[in-house]
């Protein structure tokens, strides 16, 4: 059902959109009217006042305003042109994590089809998908996006079976969630982190729970804002079509094999089965005890937990990807052990891999975990490339 067909289902949502009653009156080029406060301000208007007052207009007043962060770890001087979030996003843009995503696996190890997602497309598809739940519901898009962007930057080589082994083997264990924030708080800009607002490294952190509810029941599992929540539902249903759509393409699992109720309530198509899972958040979300509960509708909500089951029966777990799983197991496992015994070669290494981050040391950071921060940033080829260095024969003539 397209959206014009059931605009009449979205009248009860409207009072989302009512915008607030004091706008911004420019009265000079030297003064205007704050219209949080209603006082006159001297001074002129930057580019980046001039985008929050647009953000209180045009914004619903459950969503997380630039103005109103609750700010940055270390202070910094604010820009002249973007808003917090903007300057956020632009922050993980042009990190080294996030050109590393490139060539870090999303399902199938090193695939040599040209059309397969890699982690970074499953995080562009993540952030599509955000926005558009966002902006439908008047909610903080930038937020949403710098979020979305920067949820996985600290994801392994080999998606989730890297994590698998450092967690089993790393002192204190492995999440991609705390990476991710760990990446963005100390990793990046030599050993200094990005400094994002806190309301973006709470959204990073909280965004996945692996096999958990999609919606989170614990209070502690959600993000503090609607934004941050948006991603993780986002993050779910990127990878439930797109898994789908590559082990098809792969020959892993025939379009046959996918049980009816998820082809009936989906439909059969990446397109089709993305668009009836956004419309069906943004139809369900409501407004209760004075803020935005997202929802998702009961059949939409088992149709989407009996796709993820199949995919792991099916895919995650079929012989031939974990096969190549167990590969990658061996060969992160044989790495990380190499490392904790040569802190030379390690330190060598890593050089190579993080250039000027290598040289930051804090004194406080445990070796193991300094090796596991290595191991977690390479991508598969590199990873695979160090392991034939290190333990396969070569020429010596």
């Amino acid at each position: 059902m397209d959206f014009a067909a059931s605009e009449a289902i979205r009248l009860d949502f409207y009072p989302l959109y009512i915008l607030p009653a004091t706008f911004i009156k420019v009265i000079t080029n030297n003064m205007y009217i704050d219209s949080g406060t209603g006082l006159k301000v001297k001074g002129s208007l930057t580019v980046r006042d001039e985008l929050e007052f647009r953000e209180e207009q045009i914004l619903s007043p459950y969503a997380c305003l630039s103005k109103n962060t609750k700010g940055r770890r270390f202070k910094t001087t604010p820009c002249f042109i973007r808003t917090a979030f903007q300057r956020d996003r632009d922050r993980i843009v042009y990190s080294k994590a996030f050109r590393r995503l490139k060539h870090k696996t999303q399902v199938f190890l090193s695939p040599m089809g040209d059309h397969y997602r890699t982690r970074l497309t499953h995080t562009l598809e993540v952030a599509e998908i955000a926005r558009t739940i966002a902006r439908a519901l008047r909610l903080n898009e930038d937020l949403t996006e710098a979020i979305a962007l920067g949820h996985d930057l600290g994801h392994t080589p080999f998606g989730h079976a890297g994590e698998t082994v450092l967690n089993d083997i790393v002192p204190g264990g492995f999440s991609h969630c705390r990476q991710s924030l760990r990446v963005v708080d100390v990793l990046e800009n030599g050993g200094r982190g990005l400094n994002l607002t806190c309301e973006v490294r709470d959204g990073i952190l909280k965004h996945s729970k692996g096999f958990g509810n999609i919606i989170p029941k614990e209070p502690g599992e959600s993000a503090r804002t609607v934004e941050g929540r948006i991603v993780r539902i986002a993050d779910v249903i990127a990878y439930l079509s797109h898994d789908l759509d590559d082990s098809i393409r792969s020959g892993v699992i025939k379009q046959s094999l996918v049980p009816e109720d998820v082809t009936r309530v989906l439909g059969a198509t990446h397109s089709s089965r993305i668009s009836s899972m956004i419309k069906d958040v943004i139809r369900t979300t409501r407004v209760t005890n004075g803020g935005i509960e997202l929802d998702i509708s009961p059949q939409m909500l088992e149709t989407m937990l009996d796709l993820r089951a199949f995919l792991y029966d099916n895919v995650y777990r079929a012989p031939q990807v974990h096969r190549e799983f167990e590969k990658a197991r061996k060969i992160l496992f044989e790495l990380y052990e190499y490392f904790v015994r040569d802190k030379d070669s390690f330190l060598r290494e890593r050089k190579r891999l993080f250039e000027e981050e290598s040289v930051i040391e804090d004194g406080r950071t445990p070796y193991e975990r300094r090796v596991c921060d290595f191991i977690a940033g390479m991508t598969d080829r590199y990873a695979q490339n160090l392991y034939n260095k290190i333990f396969m024969p070569s020429s010596v003539v």
